[in-house]
């Protein structure tokens, strides 16, 4: 089941924010990200805030689909009134879960237009839906596409059956390399492909199987995840009851660096440690606003926002959500206001997982210190040490956790 939130301080009822938090609101990036909760079974490795109608009917309440667009309509609204005249257009739109496109077209269209018509969209801006494969179609995605979307990550995980099987995943294999096509045919400029590594019963074979049929359909974002045995989740208890085994680090580095060669020699430029790309526009813009101390308002059942070093949470129930906004009042259960201390680990925590990594300036002196031992070690690159930063090599990646960790100290 999905974890619990942190309790935070309340909120108000209107959800208004500290003067110093909306100081400075238009001279950072901004973008909206909206939480669809709903799928339509539950993968056994999921901990996500997401909820099957089965789920939903066993918990005594009602959270219709039909009317959620409203819902998410009302809280753009909501943004607009608390974040007042100084906000900025969005620079970057994305619909996550869930399965955002369990809802029709339209619905995430009718979305997409609110944040246009309260906001506006900066020139450019970058507007991305995650999608299951069998949840789309050439009619549904041209839709789509004709709505303003111009970004579409598919959710692959692998090209085996048997891992596919593992993971409660019920596409076919071949399929999301079809929707990569489809996808190009609609106007997509941007098309990511999510792979998952190290799924018990998974050989080195079937990894880069994976691999291949991602980057054979030619998306031009490849994101690769480390599969986590999340506690509560099916495949935590399976794993527990010993019937399929923890997957060993070795096994996952072993997996990274059979995706670094194989992304790198297809074209592919890792950006993050766990995302390449062909090309620089072909970055997620808005996952890189969350890695740099942007600013984002999240819409939905326990969606996170973040404005100006305060940071709050949506209810998590669709509907406790739902009911908060019939009543106009904020959806949002807790927040935390960021110390500088507390957005400066934030920022050695997220950026040194980006090819740019950190200046070192940012560090205490222990985390300088710790910083020439990872030099030495080989897990940060010289030249931009020489130049004052600390990027992580090939083998830094593999143990980026470690070396953050020690930076932080």
């Amino acid at each position: 089941m999905p974890s619990a939130l942190p309790d935070g301080e309340p909120v108000p009822s209107d959800g208004s924010l500290p003067a110093h938090a909306l100081d400075g609101l238009g001279s950072r990036p901004f973008g909206f990200y909206l939480h669809v909760p709903y799928c339509a079974s539950r993968c056994g490795y999921c901990d996500f805030n997401t909820y099957t109608a089965t789920e939903l009917r066993s918990s005594g309440t009602v959270a219709s689909q039909e009317t959620y667009a409203d819902n998410v309509v009302a809280e753009v609204r909501l943004a607009r009134r608390v974040l007042g005249a100084d906000a900025p257009p969005v620079r970057t739109v994305f619909l996550g879960g869930g399965t955002p496109t369990l809802l029709p077209a339209r619905d995430l269209v009718r979305m997409l237009a609110a944040i246009r018509e309260e906001f506006g969209l900066a020139d450019g801006a970058e507007i991305t839906t995650e999608a299951n494969p069998e949840s789309v179609d050439p009619a549904y995605l041209a839709e789509l596409r004709e709505g303003g979307y111009n970004r579409i990550s598919f959710g692959m995980q692998s090209a085996r059956p048997h891992v596919l099987k593992l993971l409660d995943r019920h596409h076919t294999p071949g399929r999301p390399e079809a929707c990569v096509a489809e996808a190009r045919a609609a106007g997509f400029e941007h098309v990511n492909l999510d792979l998952i590594y190290g799924t018990p019963g998974e050989s080195d074979d079937d990894w880069r199987a994976s691999l291949d049929a991602a980057i054979g359909a030619g998306p031009d974002h490849v994101s690769a995840y480390s599969l986590i045995v999340e506690e509560g989740t099916r495949l935590a208890a399976r794993v527990g009851r010993g019937e399929l085994p923890m997957i060993d680090d070795d096994v996952h580095a072993d997996r990274y660096l059979i995706a670094e060669e194989a992304l790198s020699a297809a074209g592919y430029s890792w950006y993050e440690v766990s995302n390449w790309s062909t090309t620089p526009e072909g970055r997620c813009r808005h996952n890189e606003l969350y890695w740099t101390g942007g600013d984002w308002w999240g819409a939905g059942p326990g969606a996170h926002s973040h404005v100006g070093g305060v940071r709050w949470w949506n209810a998590k129930h669709p509907a406790a959500y739902a009911r908060a906004l019939a009543e106009h009042r904020t959806p949002a259960q807790g927040r935390e206001r960021l110390t500088a201390e507390d957005r400066r680990v934030e920022r050695i925590l997220l950026e040194l997982r980006l090819a740019e990594g950190i200046p070192l300036d940012l560090l205490t002196a222990a985390g300088r210190e710790a910083a020439a031992r990872a030099l030495a070690d080989g897990l940060l690159a010289a030249a931009p040490y020489d130049h004052g930063r600390a990027a992580l090599t090939l083998q830094g990646r593999l143990l980026a956790d470690a070396v953050v960790r020690d930076l932080v100290d």
